[in-house]
C-alpha cells in the first residue's frame, strides 16, 4: 500500500513538467524539501505540537509546506525505516531487515523516480544503509552515525 501511495505522490509530482504554467504565466513545478529524522517522536517538534521543544525555522518550514500528520512506517528501525521510505517497500522486500544489512542500490526510488522527472536530488546528514549513496546529484554523508557537533561529511 505504501507503494502505491509513493507511486501516486511522485507520479503527481512528476507531471508538473518544467513548462506547466498557470493563468498568470508562474511556473507551477514545486520544489521541496524532504526532512526525515529518527530517534524522537512526532511531538518532539513544535510543529506537531510539542511543549517542550520549539523549532522556529522547521516550524516555518512546516507552516508553509506540506506535513505528514498521519503517516507511518512499516519498521522503525533505523536502516530499515529509512530503506523503505527511500522504496516504498516492505523490510522483507528492498532487503533491509536490520541495522546490519545492507542497501541494494539497484532498486527504484523516490529520488530516482524525482530525477527521471527532471528534478535534482540531495541528501545531506545520515545515510546509514551500508552502501553507496545513490540516485542523488549532490551528497554530504556523515561518517557512521555522525556526531552531533562539528561532524566529519564524507
Amino acid at each position: 500500500m505504501l507503494t502505491v501511495r509513493l507511486a501516486a505522490l511522485l507520479l503527481a509530482i512528476s507531471s508538473l513538467t518544467p513548462g506547466s504554467r498557470i493563468a498568470d504565466e508562474t511556473p507551477i513545478r514545486p520544489n521541496f524539501i524532504f526532512i526525515m529524522a529518527d530517534d524522537h517522536a512526532s511531538h518532539a517538534m513544535s510543529c506537531y505540537c510539542s511543549k517542550v521543544n520549539t523549532k522556529p525555522n522547521l516550524d516555518r518550514i512546516a507552516e508553509l509546506g506540506v506535513r505528514f500528520t498521519n503517516a507511518f512506517c512499516t519498521n522503525s528501525i533505523c536502516a530499515p525505516y529509512r530503506a523503505v521510505v527511500l522504496t516504498g517497500k516492505y523490510s522483507h522486500v528492498n532487503g533491509v531487515l536490520d541495522n546490519r544489512d545492507v542497501f541494494d542500490g539497484s532498486q527504484p526510488t523516490f529520488p530516482s523516480i524525482l530525477q527521471a522527472a527532471g528534478y535534482e536530488a540531495a541528501i545531506i546528514g545520515k545515510w546509514h544503509l551500508h552502501s553507496d549513496s545513490v540516485d542523488f546529484d549532490y551528497r554530504k554523508i556523515l561518517k557512521r552515525q555522525g556526531k552531533c557537533f562539528d561532524p566529519m561529511f564524507y
